[in-house]
């Protein structure tokens, strides 16, 4: 585990290189929540499988990495930060690996599906141990500024990634160059990362495990079966139901078990509570917006893959930008309630701005002034929602909270994408039916290219709305009042884990 003080008491030096590492992991499984998509018409064409199954090479990742969440947070917990993040880094190189070198669709996805497993067992991990690394709260701001910025920006740096390393290598190379990332991680884990057993050893909950983790299995699978098929299929509606079915069974469980997988302690706690559901709003509307972006660019706007990644940078620089101001600068000063309810009325203000589309706009001047602010609002979101989902926890409860902290992103990405995708599709079937006289007038593609720019305008309405709900939540649960100062330096004969009661 990461040890935040040296034996003279003194800060150790390392912290900032364990960030970088940390970093580097978190990259990672960010980059291919995104950095497949523009690769997939290229593996389709390589490995013969339909445009009905594309989606799980998607959705095997999302399914995996959902349903396992909280059981790796408590195995962090568990078995310490140390031996589950390197776990995570090194089943994460090899399943890449072999995905990479799959020779048909079910090998692939089975890859997709192990990248989920162990990237649920290296992200709380990683989190948690920025948690326990740094316990100084102005230097802790700044690692969260960091981690919320990658948060952000790893889903555009992925689609560009993913666009050169199709146009220039092969779509194999967006699954080998995990072998990069993890393996630099994985050295400067091993060599920087002292392990050390928790001050309080948790017992593992499995009825708790198998309920959320079916629960969430069942969320997301409905929801991306919708997206491909219809709400009135059995399939659909079916799992979805089970799904919140089951979720509440867990919560109710959770409030009887000896030993919760995810504590009431934690979630009812008003700050940390808001702070999830945050991050539940921001992931369904980035991942919206970078979705509908990227057919946009390179359906309407005719970019490359390669040029469509590159029109994402800006997302970057703002998320960076946004990131770090807001936890270093503003959170200190206003508290979680100003930061975040102001960063969702940007987004929602962007999606407002990005609904104003036609089939005449174009890159400078109707995408890039939205993606800019859009990144800058859920920059303000994303990096305070972390700092705030995980302050206050007992050491023993950080891998927890640092994996509900994602969950909640990862959630709303596949859900609200999902939702957002069938609004988008009912809206376009609905302008074609409208305006078929058109299309003698017209013509067919034009009348097409029409419906498509209608079907993202409603889409980003809808995002704008989410959004807006998001500023709600934000301003009705998170307190007011900023943080509290940094808590002294613990003494050096404290437990490398021991993490002290930051204020939320």
């Amino acid at each position: 585990m990461a040890v935040d003080i040296s034996a003279n008491g003194s800060p150790d030096r390392r912290r900032w290189l364990i960030l970088a590492v940390v970093g580097i992991a978190q990259l990672m499984v960010v980059l291919d929540l995104t950095v497949m998509n523009i690769a997939l018409p290229s593996a389709q064409r390589a490995l013969h499988f339909t445009t009905a199954d594309r989606q799980w090479v998607v959705t095997a990742y999302s399914l995996a990495f959902g349903s396992l969440l909280l059981l790796g947070g408590r195995l962090a917990d568990l078995l310490g930060r140390k031996v589950t993040f390197l776990v995570g880094l090194a089943g994460f190189a090899g399943v890449s690996a072999i995905g990479g070198a799959s020779v048909n669709f079910g090998m692939l996805v089975t890859a997709r599906a192990f990248q989920g497993v162990f990237a649920a067992l290296l992200v709380p991990s990683s989190l948690s141990l920025l948690v326990t690394t740094f316990t100084r709260l102005a230097e802790r701001a700044r690692a969260f500024g960091a981690f919320g910025a990658i948060a952000v920006a790893g889903g555009a740096i992925g689609l560009l990634l993913g666009g050169v390393l199709t146009e220039y290598l092969s779509w194999r190379w967006t699954l080998y160059v995990n072998l990069f990332f993890a393996g630099i991680a994985f050295v400067g884990g091993a060599l920087l990362l002292q392990r050390q057993a928790p001050p309080v050893k948790p017992k593992l909950d499995i009825p708790g495990v198998v309920l959320v983790s079916a629960g969430v299995f069942g969320l997301v699978y409905g929801f991306s079966n919708a997206a491909t098929h219809d709400w009135g299929s059995p399939v659909t509606y079916g799992f979805i139901a089970a799904g919140a079915a089951l979720i509440t069974v867990f919560a109710a469980w959770q409030g009887r078990a000896a030993h919760p997988l995810l504590p009431p302690r934690i979630v009812l706690d008003r700050n940390r509570g808001g702070a999830y559901l945050s991050m539940f709003v921001a992931g369904a509307g980035l991942f919206g917006m970078f979705f509908f972006l990227t057919y946009y660019l390179q359906q309407n706007l005719g970019y490359s893959p390669l040029v469509a990644g590159i029109a994402f940078l800006p997302i970057s620089v703002a998320s960076a930008i946004s990131s770090n101001v807001s936890t270093i600068v503003l959170l200190p000063r206003f508290g979680p309630r100003v930061v975040v309810t102001g960063g969702m009325l940007a987004a929602a203000g962007a999606m407002v701005w990005l609904a104003q589309l036609s089939p005449d706009s174009g890159y400078a001047g109707g995408v890039l002034g939205p993606i800019f602010l859009g990144a800058l609002g859920t920059g303000a979101v994303i990096a305070p929602s972390i700092s705030t989902g995980t302050s206050g926890v007992a050491p023993q409860d950080t891998g927890v909270a640092s994996a509900t902290v994602t969950v909640g992103q990862q959630l709303g990405a596949s859900l609200g994408t999902s939702l957002l995708n069938t609004v988008f599709t009912n809206s376009v079937a609905g302008y074609l039916v409208a305006n078929a006289a058109l299309a003698g007038t017209l013509g067919r593609q034009t009348l097409t290219n029409h419906a498509l720019v209608h079907g993202y305008d409603t889409a980003f309405w809808w995002i704008a709305a989410i959004f807006a709900g998001g500023a709600v939540i934000g301003g009705t649960l998170l307190h007011g009042a900023p943080k509290m100062s940094a808590p002294s330096p613990a003494p050096a004969t404290q437990k490398a884990d021991a993490d002290p009661a930051v204020p939320a």
